[in-house]
């Protein structure tokens, strides 16, 4: 069964995943009511390749100049009317620069689920509990994203959201 209702056909977010010495990469952002923080990343423009995008949406977010090297996991994000395709991706900063733990960054092109000034974060992995990542998570980036490379169904499930 296809749908000719543009506003119904599911979208595609490109999120990434930048982690540098035991460190995980988040941006401050209403993921939902017990979850403030999430992976930088966003919504696939018409005519725009994942790469751009990410690239894109981490210069946006955080400042910062990346490299895309592999895709870590693809999930299904489908509820009531909402179908998103999520497609992660193992990136890498493009300069050496030291990066501060912390910082905040003017996002150009805010959206409704964050402020103009986004806080963006170096946080340690064994951490990210504390910034709402649930535990089966927080276990896959503790273990470094095993499967790499692979369809993992259900966001959901592979979150250990409901």
């Amino acid at each position: 069964m296809t749908d000719s209702n543009p506003a119904q056909r599911p979208r595609i977010r490109a999120a990434a995943i930048l982690i540098e010495n035991g460190r995980i990469l988040l941006v401050k952002q209403e993921v939902s009511a017990t979850r403030h923080w999430s992976l930088p990343g966003g919504k696939l423009d018409w005519s725009e390749s994942l790469e751009q995008c990410l690239i894109r949406e981490m210069k946006e977010e955080t400042g910062l100049d990346i490299s895309v090297k592999e895709l870590a996991y693809i999930t299904d994000r489908i509820k009531g009317n909402n179908h998103l395709e999520h497609m992660t991706f193992i990136v890498e900063r493009i300069n050496n620069k030291t990066l501060p733990l912390e910082w905040k960054h003017d996002d150009p092109f805010f959206s409704d689920a964050c402020d103009a000034v986004r806080e963006v974060k170096m946080v340690p992995i064994s951490e990210m509990k504390t910034y709402g990542f649930p535990p089966k998570y927080c276990q896959l980036a503790k273990d470094n994203f095993p499967g790499r490379g692979s369809y993992q169904g259900s966001y959901f499930t592979f979150y250990g959201e409901q």
